[in-house]
């Protein structure tokens, strides 16, 4: 089956019409049914992603870093893919826990379907950016304020947006072998986003850690 990774990302929809959707939102209900707190005296959002915590007015959708440090990338004032993302997280996103298990891309929902596309997109992108430099990998999620785990050569665990996480795992490469990389989603990921949206959360997440360099 031949399917259009492009034509189902959400980077296709213009961030105008995302915007436009936000400012229709009833902020008060969004807060309820996402678990994402709102103020409505100064009428923002606060919210979290990669390690960072954000100000999302309403209904301009100026975003602002409430932690922000030297020497880490504040992606979402920045970057178009994160803004949209927690907009459709606050547009159609339920607040839920994981199980504490994590899935891989294949065991989504018809994460077989486009897996070829975000293995080129994410999985190789991490590897061959960092798989030959783990060291600078480890330096870069410390600095972040990543969660060190044991899983492969290097891996580390970071909350991507609130309440759900992401595992990013990397082997090394060498003169014989190419470097690889495997990511690992909260199993409450499907309950508020679509598969193919989640190579948006690799991508949001390498940019990260290239800015980071």
């Amino acid at each position: 089956m031949n399917l259009d990774y492009a034509k189902n990302s959400i980077e296709e929809v213009p961030f105008g019409q995302y915007l436009e959707q936000f400012q229709a939102l009833d902020p008060k209900a969004a807060a309820v049914r996402t678990g994402i707190p709102y103020d409505a005296e100064r009428k923002c959002f606060t919210m979290r992603m990669l390690q960072r915590t954000y100000e999302i007015s309403w209904p301009e959708c100026k975003v602002t870093c409430l932690d922000k440090t030297e020497g880490v990338f504040a992606i979402m004032e920045d970057a178009v893919d994160a803004k949209i993302f927690a907009i459709r997280y606050l547009l159609n996103g339920v607040q839920s826990d994981s199980t504490g298990k994590f899935l891989t891309y294949r065991e989504l929902p018809s994460g077989d379907l486009y897996f070829q596309q975000f293995q080129g997109r994410c999985l190789m992108r991490l590897a061959y950016g960092f798989g030959f430099k783990l060291d600078k990998f480890a330096e870069i999620m410390d600095r972040l304020g990543a969660k060190k785990l044991s899983y492969g050569d290097v891996s580390y665990e970071v909350e991507f947006i609130n309440g759900h996480f992401v595992r990013f795992i990397l082997w090394a490469g060498d003169d014989e072998f190419p470097p690889s990389s495997q990511i690992l989603f909260s199993d409450n990921f499907p309950l508020s986003f679509e598969t193919y949206d989640l190579a948006v959360v690799g991508d949001i997440s390498i940019t990260t850690l290239k800015k980071m360099q």
